[in-house]
């Protein structure tokens, strides 16, 4: 085994898990999921079988991560954040053949008891806040917040908030990388 794993944890057979990712109390890894390195679930995380993790990715306690979500390389998931893959469920009537994909990609940050709704794609370095409730799709580097989310701002791969000026440049205060905004999407500029 070239990866951490908890005695109380349980990881059915056939699952990858990568080298060096770690996997604590409680946790229930399906046989089908797919995860990469350098990883981390925390206790009581849940990963379903039709689930891909990304390499560098952090799982923080109480969060499931059903069928159909794929994680990018990493991506941040905060204490008891929730992902959905139904978007009517309903108890009386079966609808797993009905799961949406949900898509998030690398860099991302979910905060704190967020949820993201199926069938959405979260961009490159998007930043979801605390208890947001996304049900569309996120821009890349786009700051959320809110039930549901709405955009307020633009984030730097570091994870700090940008100050974009008059002409929608901005410059992360901690890398010196800079950003142009270009309509509804922000890019990171070549130096």
């Amino acid at each position: 085994m070239n990866h951490y794993q908890h005695p109380s944890a349980i990881v059915d057979e056939g699952a990858q898990i990568g080298k060096d990712s770690r996997i604590w109390h409680f946790v229930h890894v399906c046989g089908g999921a797919r995860i990469g390195q350098g990883v981390s679930l925390g206790q009581n995380v849940f990963v379903g079988n039709k689930v891909v993790i990304g390499d560098r990715c952090k799982i923080q306690n109480n969060v499931s991560v059903y069928d159909n979500v794929t994680l990018e390389e990493g991506v941040f998931c905060g204490p008891s954040m929730v992902f959905t893959n139904v978007y009517n469920p309903r108890s009386l009537i079966e609808r797993k053949d009905q799961y949406r994909d949900t898509l998030v990609k690398k860099g991302a940050t979910l905060g704190a008891n967020c949820t993201i709704v199926c069938g959405v794609t979260i961009g490159e370095f998007a930043f979801i806040g605390a208890g947001a409730v996304v049900n569309k799709d996120v821009p890349a580097y786009a700051l959320m917040v809110g039930v549901p989310a709405k955009q307020i701002g633009w984030m730097s791969e570091f994870g700090e908030q940008l100050d974009v000026n008059g002409n929608g440049e901005a410059v992360c205060s901690h890398t010196g990388a800079r950003y142009r905004v270009r309509g509804n999407s922000l890019d990171k500029l070549e130096v």
